[in-house]
C-alpha cells in the first residue's frame, strides 16, 4: 500500500510538517527585474499597475521564473497595495519612487475608504490566478498572497513608505480605537482577497508583514498578531483547511508567539534569524521557510555556499521551505541562482 501523502505536492506535504529529504524551493519576488524576460514583459506593459492588473501579462511573469528555474512553487505577481486599491483609495507607482498613495493621517479620512472591497477591481487577479492554475504542471504549487494588516496601514497612513513607518505608529499610539478602525477595514478585505485566491485556484496564501519588526511588544501583538489570527480563521472560515504562511519580518524573538498565536502552517523568518533557534523552537511546532540573505545571492561564490549549506544543516532535518529571508534584489546574477538551487538539489 503507497503511504497517503504520494502524490501530494512537496510543498503542501512539508505545510503538512513532514520534512522532505530536497526541501521546496521558491523566492520571494522571484518574478522580477532580475531576469530579462521579465523586464521584457514590464516594457510591454507600461506601467506597474497596469501589468499587475493584465491577467495574460501577470500570469506570464508569474510563470517565467517557473519556466527558467523549476521552482516547487510558483508565487501570483501582484502586490500588498491591491487591498487599499480596492478600498477605494488612489495608490501609483512612480518611477524611481515607490508607491504612493493618499495618506489617511485620522480617524476622520476613514470616512473616504469602502466599507467593503470592491470586487471589481479584483476580478483581474483572480483571473490572473486561474490561467496561471490552468498552466502549471501538477507538483507545482501556486501561492497567492496579501500584505498583513499593520504593513498595509503603514503606506495608507504615511502614504509612502518611510524607513521606520513613525506616522502609522503615531496613529496607533495617538488613537487605537481609530486606528483600529482601519486595521479592521484591512483585515475584512484582506479575508476576502485570499478567498478570492484561494477559489479562482491558490493552494496557499501567504500573509507579508515586511513591517512587523518595527513594533514593540505590546504593539506586535495588538497590530499583527490578533489582525493575523482574525485573518486565518477567517479564511479557514470559508475555506477549511487553506494553507497559510506568515511572514513578520524582523521580529526575532516575537516569532514564536506569532506561531502559537496566529495559527500559520508556516512562518517566513528572515536573514536575522537565528537558525538554531528556528529549529528548536519554530520547527517542532510549524514548517519554517527561509532564509537566506539576499545579499549573499547577490554576492554569490563561496560566501553563498557557506550560506546555503547552514540553512539545510541547520534546518534541513525538519519541514523547511527553502527561500530567501526576503526579496531577490534586482541585480543578483542568474548564474546565482542556479548555483543556489544546484546546492541546494544536490544535497
Amino acid at each position: 500500500m503507497q503511504p497517503a501523502n504520494v502524490g501530494i505536492k512537496p510543498l503542501l506535504r512539508v505545510l503538512g510538517r513532514e520534512p522532505e529529504e530536497t526541501p521546496p524551493v521558491w523566492m520571494m519576488r522571484q518574478a522580477g527585474r532580475y531576469l530579462p524576460e521579465y523586464r521584457a514583459v514590464r516594457e510591454k506593459a507600461g506601467g506597474f499597475l497596469d501589468l499587475c492588473f493584465n491577467p495574460e501579462l501577470a500570469a506570464e511573469v508569474t510563470l517565467q521564473p517557473v519556466r527558467r528555474f523549476g521552482f516547487d512553487a510558483a508565487i501570483l505577481f501582484s502586490d500588498i497595495l491591491i487591498v487599499p486599491l480596492a478600498l477605494g483609495r488612489k495608490v501609483e507607482f512612480l518611477v524611481g519612487e515607490g508607491p504612493k498613495l493618499e495618506p489617511l493621517a485620522d480617524a476622520e479620512s476613514l470616512s473616504s475608504l469602502h466599507e467593503t472591497i470592491d470586487g471589481k477591481v479584483l476580478a483581474p487577479i483572480y483571473e490572473t490566478v486561474a490561467r496561471v492554475k490552468s498552466q502549471l504542471d501538477t507538483k507545482t504549487t501556486l501561492i497567492g498572497f496579501c500584505g498583513a494588516p499593520w504593513t498595509v496601514a503603514t503606506y495608507m497612513v504615511a502614504g509612502h513608505a518611510t524607513s521606520d513607518q513613525a506616522p502609522a505608529r503615531l496613529f496607533a499610539l495617538r488613537d487605537p480605537i481609530g486606528f483600529g478602525q482601519l486595521i479592521d477595514r484591512i483585515v475584512e478585505g484582506s479575508i476576502e482577497y485570499l478567498v478570492g485566491q484561494l477559489k479562482a485556484g491558490a493552494e496557499v496564501v501567504q500573509i507579508f508583514d515586511t513591517w512587523a519588526g518595527v513594533l514593540g511588544p505590546d504593539q506586535f501583538d495588538k497590530w499583527c498578531i490578533r489582525p493575523t489570527a482574525k485573518i486565518v480563521e477567517g479564511v479557514r472560515r470559508q475555506v477549511p483547511g487553506a494553507k497559510i504562511i506568515g511572514f513578520p519580518r524582523g521580529v526575532n524573538a516575537l516569532a514564536l508567539a506569532y506561531v502559537e498565536m496566529t495559527g500559520v502552517d508556516a512562518v517566513g523568518i528572515d536573514w536575522t534569524y537565528e537558525r538554531e533557534i528556528a529549529r528548536d523552537m519554530l520547527q517542532p511546532r510549524v514548517a519554517v521557510q527561509g532564509n537566506v540573505d539576499p545579499l549573499a545571492l547577490l554576492a554569490g561564490g563561496e560566501a553563498l555556499d557557506r550560506e546555503v549549506d547552514d540553512v539545510m544543516a541547520t534546518l534541513g532535518g525538519g519541514p523547511l521551505i527553502f527561500n530567501l529571508g526576503h526579496g531577490i534584489l534586482p541585480p543578483t546574477p542568474i548564474a546565482h541562482v542556479e548555483r543556489m538551487l544546484k546546492r541546494v538539489r544536490a544535497g
